[in-house]
């Protein structure tokens, strides 16, 4: 009876083994070390990992690039658009340079102004358009008014404030300027009855009641008649 034999596999090699001896045999299968199966994976996943990141990183720089194109592209067709209507046609243009003459030796108030250039001939559309585009201070404009008014007529302080209302200055404005100005108010009485006894006669208390319609205070207006001797 023959001797048996142990047939043993290990990382390729089958190692034969009997009582007489020991025989070994080579395989034609590779030895791989799995760390180095292992460590191939890993570095092909982060290969792959690195280009998707890259990608989506161009990506997101194509868009933001584009966005940024468009938001650029609409900021000058809307300068463009603004140019345009700033330009104005040239009756607007016309009503612009003599907005601009107007009130560079005068005071107006914006309706006022409005009305001025109408009267030259400009449609409501251009005059508007002129007054809306030169830069004024409109309560600066109504000072100048207040003071135009006050150098050649007497009014009472609410006299004057009305008188600036008429001419188109806001409440706001004509109260503001009044304020502003420097004004002897019984003065201004004293002138306002100097006026009315020029052309008219009146008695003591009939003058004085004159000027309270007018504006002036009690106090005032019995000034201003004490001073002409009434």
């Amino acid at each position: 009876m023959g001797k048996s034999k142990k047939v043993l596999s290990a990382a390729g090699l089958i190692v034969l083994l009997s009582g007489c001896g020991q025989e070994a045999v080579e395989t034609d299968e590779p030895v791989i070390e799995t760390a180095e199966v292992d460590a191939a994976e890993t570095e092909k996943a982060e290969t792959e990992e690195k280009a998707k990141a890259e990608a989506e990183a161009k990506k997101k720089a194509e868009t933001e690039a584009a966005e940024k194109a468009e938001a650029e592209a609409k900021a000058i067709a809307e300068a463009e658009r603004q140019a345009a209507e700033n330009a104005g046609s040239a009756s607007q243009q016309q009503a612009v340079g003599m907005a601009e003459d107007y009130i560079a030796y005068t005071a107006f108030s914006q309706s006022g102004l409005v009305e001025q250039l109408e009267f030259e001939g400009f449609d409501n559309a251009d005059a508007t358009y002129a007054v809306e585009q030169i830069d004024v201070n409109w309560s600066e404009q109504a000072v100048k008014s207040a003071e135009d008014y006050i150098s050649y007529t007497a009014f009472s302080q609410s006299g004057l404030v009305e008188q600036l209302e008429f001419e188109g200055f806001s409440n706001a404005d004509a109260t503001y300027a009044v304020g502003e100005i420097t004004v002897d108010w019984s003065e201004q009485a004293v002138l306002a009855a100097e006026n009315y006894i020029e052309y008219t006669s009146f008695s003591r208390s009939g003058l004085i009641e004159q000027l309270q319609f007018e504006g002036f205070s009690n106090a005032d207006a019995t000034y201003a008649v004490d001073a002409l001797g009434l």
